[in-house]
């Protein structure tokens, strides 16, 4: 690969911004697989692109007062995601404590895919990727879908008026719309709070 080409793969990954995980079959309208693995080690060995595991990369985001921040769990399975053309949901627990809905932080990363299980360890992260029903992939990938994950990790014994109101607050009109259309992939004790979190003149 020519000091050109390397060029245009640097130009091609900072356009995603830092922190952009990513893996090569990304840049393959770039240049063939084996000129862009040479480009790789070479913006890995300038130490302008870093390494995670074979076949996974950053660009990493660098804070002035500690350094080189890693990468978030969700951008390590979006990449690996994309690579498979798969879609990926967050766990139920992950749902709930991202929504403020549970002070519970899961021991592991797991996210729900409908491609290939794996795990991946990413520096001290243990990244697990599960195969997921339809069901549970309802809305992947979206405030949609990781309110209807939370839910189930609340059960309908734990979803009451309060959190239907914190979910309203949380959800913008166009995301309370996307979330009704995901209705009928809901179990039967979770819809009526989908309609009353979906609802807009509430």
């Amino acid at each position: 690969m020519s000091q050109a080409t390397t060029r245009r793969l640097l130009n091609g990954i900072a356009q995603h911004g830092r922190g952009y995980v990513f893996t090569p079959t990304e840049f393959l309208h770039l240049a063939p697989r084996a000129s862009v693995d040479q480009g790789l080690f070479r913006l890995v060995k300038r130490g302008q692109v870093k390494r995670l595991a074979r076949g996974l990369y950053v660009y990493p985001e660098k804070n002035p007062l500690v350094g080189e921040v890693p990468p978030s769990p969700l951008a390590v399975v979006n990449a690996l995601a994309r690579a498979g053309g798969a879609e990926t949901q967050v766990s139920e627990a992950a749902a709930a404590n991202a929504l403020g809905l549970s002070t519970q932080v899961p021991g592991r990363v797991v996210y729900f895919t409908n491609g290939s299980p794996r795990t991946r360890r990413v520096g001290n992260t243990v990244i697990q990727l599960k195969r997921g029903s339809p069901r549970r992939l309802a809305g992947a990938g979206t405030p949609s879908g990781m309110v209807m994950q939370a839910l189930r990790h609340l059960g309908s014994t734990g979803v009451n008026e309060s959190v239907i109101e914190q979910l309203r607050h949380r959800l913008p009109p166009k995301e309370r719309r996307a979330l009704s259309r995901l209705l009928p992939l809901a179990p039967a004790w979770m819809r009526p709070a989908i309609e009353k979190i979906a609802n807009e003149h509430a």
